[in-house]
């Protein structure tokens, strides 16, 4: 059981002022039913990885605390896209693609976009922050820490955290809100890398975080 140190600590990281949820990858075409990688979209679902997920947004915005969605996607004709890894190799012949303004790359319920969300789209790269805007708009957003939640274990996950540390931010990992394949292959990740970096913890953890009340109407003090 973490003691009242570790959560007081990770309260303070959670401020909302200072806090950004960030969702990688959450997107019909990776975790939903036609997912074009429906073992990553079983992990995401049986794992309740993407059902966490969705309970950390809704937090977010009942706190407050802005939400990112990170999208990967591509145009049709391929212009632009990286063609270096076995990876994008193979994903281009995917039956189902991440095109750009198809089903496949709208947010995957249960998670619920709000009107305050921001939605980075990327057409290169393994990275959300990486050459995108994703960097630029934390930190005019005045973010200090980073929540990163999503998908996949394997190789986005663990690119958004390096790349939030390498830039200053704080990561904030809830390990039961990410997933990978193998299945096995994510707690043994998240305990010999991210554990070296980021705040490991649990949705459970960051929605009592942010249980408190927002910093506007907050409820006045009882006489």
């Amino acid at each position: 059981m973490p003691s009242r140190e570790s959560h007081e600590r990770l309260t303070a990281l959670l401020d909302p002022a200072t806090t950004v949820l960030l969702t990688v990858e959450c997107q019909q075409g990776v975790v939903g039913p036609d997912s074009a990688l429906p073992e990553l979209a079983a992990a995401a679902c049986s794992s309740g990885a993407l059902a966490n997920i969705a309970r950390l947004v809704a937090a977010a915005h009942e706190s407050g605390v802005q939400v990112m969605h990170a999208v990967a996607e591509s145009r049709p004709d391929g212009r632009g896209g990286n063609r270096n890894a076995r990876l994008f190799r193979a994903a281009a012949r995917l039956p189902v693609q991440q095109h750009t303004g198809s089903t496949a790359v709208r947010v995957a319920p249960p998670i619920e976009v709000a009107d305050e969300d921001l939605v980075v789209r990327r057409l290169h790269g393994l990275s959300p922050l990486a050459g995108t805007d994703v960097d630029p708009l934390l930190r005019n957003l005045g973010c200090r820490t980073l929540v990163v939640t999503g998908v996949s274990a394997n190789i986005a996950i663990p690119n958004a955290v390096f790349d939030a540390v390498n830039l200053g931010y704080t990561a904030v990992v809830p390990a039961d809100a990410i997933a990978g394949v193998p299945a096995e292959y994510t707690p043994a990740m998240v305990r010999n890398t991210l554990a070296l970096v980021a705040t490991v913890t649990t949705t459970d953890a960051v929605l009592g975080g942010w249980k408190r009340p927002r910093r506007q109407g907050a409820a006045a003090t009882p006489a």
